[in-house]
């Protein structure tokens, strides 16, 4: 057999194995954070968007049908569960804050998961979207693994409501700072659980690797607001539809 067979047919098998693709996925990752740190954590060189980026342009590239991409995503996939049950720990970490500032975060925590709901809904609706699309608008500012969860318990499309959560995290990540900075808002403890609401945990993640309270009040936050949306938003979405 000569060499270019060889090596024809190694690729082939290569691009049809599930390792491969966790591999793209975590090398992708890999790829963006080592960015992101050398452009020393520019809020426009987002890990997971070059990530995404990069897994998109290579699958595309070797004709990897998303199946058999999902096939070696899984083994990341499954992790979302223990991510989900882990919101605990920064909810247990944050009683002793939550307690001494109770009232505004609480309610900063409401009018927050109100206005993404409300503005996200009806700016869809405004532009012509139809009902699959704005009721996967529903849960989409929730960390994504109870977002997906909420979207199969009201019948709405989970993959559609991913995509969204994703979509939402990236763009809290990026434009939180700037947003933040035009408001005037200094305390870091405002700062990231502002972040912790809007863009959940690729926001949380942005903002541990700028500031350790930042970081802690956006996980507070993202736990928080996943139980209360678990609860609140099929009431929502049955009671608007």
């Amino acid at each position: 057999m000569s060499e270019k067979h060889s090596i024809v047919e190694i690729w082939v098998y290569l691009s049809g194995s599930p390792l491969f693709a966790l591999f793209i996925t975590l090398a992708s990752y890999q790829i963006g954070l080592w960015i992101y740190r050398s452009t020393k954590q520019n809020p426009l060189a987002n890990p997971v968007a070059i990530a995404i980026i990069l897994v998109a342009t290579v699958i595309q590239l070797i004709d990897m049908p998303y199946s058999s991409y999902f096939e070696g995503a899984q083994f990341i996939h499954f992790l979302l569960g223990s991510a989900t049950v882990s919101l605990a720990v920064p909810i247990y970490r944050g009683l002793g804050s939550l307690k001494e500032r109770s009232i505004p975060l609480l309610l900063s925590l409401l009018a927050g998961g109100a206005v993404s709901i409300f503005s996200a809904v009806n700016i869809a609706g405004l532009l012509g979207a139809d009902s699959t699309i704005t009721g996967a608008m529903y849960p989409k500012s929730v960390t994504a693994p109870i977002a997906m969860g909420i979207a199969e318990r009201i019948g709405v499309s989970p993959t559609l409501t991913a995509i969204f959560a994703v979509a939402t995290g990236i763009l809290g990540a990026i434009l939180a700072p700037y947003v933040l900075n035009a408001l005037g808002m200094k305390a870091w403890w405002q700062r990231g659980f502002a972040i912790g609401i809007g863009a959940h945990g690729i926001g949380t993640s942005r903002a541990f690797s700028i500031h350790h309270e930042a970081g802690t009040y956006a996980s507070l936050a993202m736990g928080m607001n996943g139980v209360i949306s678990a609860v609140a938003v099929p009431i929502i979405y049955h009671w608007f539809n």
